[in-house]
């Protein structure tokens, strides 16, 4: 793994089939399966999570990011493990999808 970033809550890895420039996942060492979850059972994770990917998109440059939880299998989720996709360095349409 490709590690960016890492602290006793959180990690951060590239993503293996990045679908922009800076594709970074960052997540939690503790188990929650979606982001719905995770904002239940530890709020500061969630907003940890949050404010690392704004240090990253900061570190690397970045103008503007996209930030996103895919959850549940119809909104893409694959890994029932929650992560936070960052996302930068091209243009992006909207809405997604």
């Amino acid at each position: 793994m490709d590690f960016v970033f890492e602290s006793d809550q959180i990690f951060a890895i590239n993503d293996i089939s990045p679908q922009a420039p800076t594709h970074v996942l960052i997540i939690p060492k503790a188990h929650f399966e979606n982001a719905g979850e995770l904002a239940t059972g530890a709020p500061e994770v969630s907003a940890k999570m949050h404010s690392v990917a704004a240090s990253i998109a900061a570190e690397r440059g970045l103008d503007g990011y996209r930030s996103v939880f895919n959850t549940g299998a119809s909104a893409g989720q694959s890994v029932f493990h929650a992560h936070l996709h960052l996302l930068g360095g091209r243009q992006f349409a909207w809405p997604p999808g």
